[in-house]
């Protein structure tokens, strides 16, 4: 089974901004003990003059994400924010190198999220390809390179990419502001 990540926008009426966001946190700690869920992430206007929010979740499968948005619980959230909210929420699902770059709106052009991954991944086989390999002589080479590839991923996803996409957020989505 393949995590699922789904990208959600909401426009919220003018006023409405701090009690939507109230709600919208309650709804998020109350839907992560929902089997299935796997995460959620909330991302707030970027803009002084903007009403639009992001909500990032994940799921185990798309099982659990079908699930989840046809349960009762969806449901009733959908009608407890209607009068916050302008039209139906936008979502969309993540693929790839999205699920690293997600973030309220589009996702930056495939160029320049494959540019930022390069800058993370090259200094990470690097390093780990220069390490692991000396303590490891006994083991065959595809071992030690599935080694090097588990550290690799563990460095991408918990300290290189979240950094790189912080610093790179501004080319990689102009005028959008790091939140």
């Amino acid at each position: 089974m393949a995590s699922v990540h789904i990208a959600i926008t909401r426009q919220v009426k003018p006023g409405m901004e701090q009690a939507f966001e109230n709600a919208l946190r309650a709804f998020a700690r109350e839907s992560l003990h929902v089997p299935g869920t796997t995460g959620i992430h909330l991302v707030s206007p970027a803009g002084t003059d903007s009403r639009e929010y992001g909500i990032l979740r994940s799921f185990e499968s798309e099982s659990a994400r079908d699930s989840f948005y046809d349960s009762e619980f969806y449901a009733k959230w959908q009608h407890d924010v209607a009068p916050m909210v302008i039209g139906a929420p936008s979502r969309r699902e993540l693929h790839g190198l999205e699920a690293f770059f997600r973030g309220a709106g589009e996702p930056p052009p495939r160029w320049k999220m494959a540019v930022v991954t390069w800058m993370g991944v090259f200094p990470a086989v690097l390093l780990w390809s220069s390490i692991v390999p000396g303590y490891l002589p006994a083991l065959h080479p595809i071992v030690v390179g599935a080694i090097v590839d588990v550290f690799v991923v563990a460095t991408l996803t918990w300290c290189f990419m979240p950094i790189l996409t912080k610093l790179f957020s501004a080319w990689l989505r102009p005028g959008r502001v790091a939140t």
